[in-house]
């Protein structure tokens, strides 16, 4: 056997379609394309993921994937104006505000802020203040100790 004694085996090769061009090929006239619409015009490109004004299914889908919001730390936020309803010397704590009614669902921790006036001496015990809050407790001889 000799290469230019090779033959095909039969199925192997298939006729290359022609589009378009006269009547011998069968496929002249509107080349496959059917009559009329978008996909039959030249340089129609339409998206894989158009569903013809339906609104697609990557949108109606739920996203998925991480987020950070169920890791951000809350804090309980009380002014440092909302401290006057408690006696001089008094230590300050999550508890005894929610006793007080000055905070609701306990969160991660308690903030305090530095909004108001404060006039009592007072030792505060929370998770975070601001400098303002540190400022107006400790000029009146309280303490701000962060837990």
């Amino acid at each position: 056997m000799k290469l230019n004694e090779l033959k095909t085996q039969v199925g192997a090769t298939h006729k290359r379609k022609i589009v378009g061009r006269g009547p011998g090929s069968g496929m002249g006239k509107t080349s496959t394309r059917g009559e009329k619409g978008q996909k039959a015009r030249s340089g129609a490109s339409i998206p894989v993921y158009f569903e013809g004004g339906q609104n697609p299914l990557y949108k109606r889908v739920p996203r998925r994937g991480f987020n950070n919001k169920r890791f951000t730390v809350r804090y309980n936020i009380v002014n440092v104006g909302n401290l006057n309803r408690f006696e001089d010397g008094t230590v300050v704590t999550k508890e005894l505000l929610k006793e007080s009614g000055l905070i609701g669902k306990e969160l991660k921790g308690l903030k305090i802020l530095g909004s108001g006036e404060l006039t009592k001496k007072l030792t505060v015990k929370a998770n975070v203040f601001t400098n303002t809050a540190i400022n107006k407790i400790e000029e009146l001889g309280g303490k701000a100790e962060v837990i």
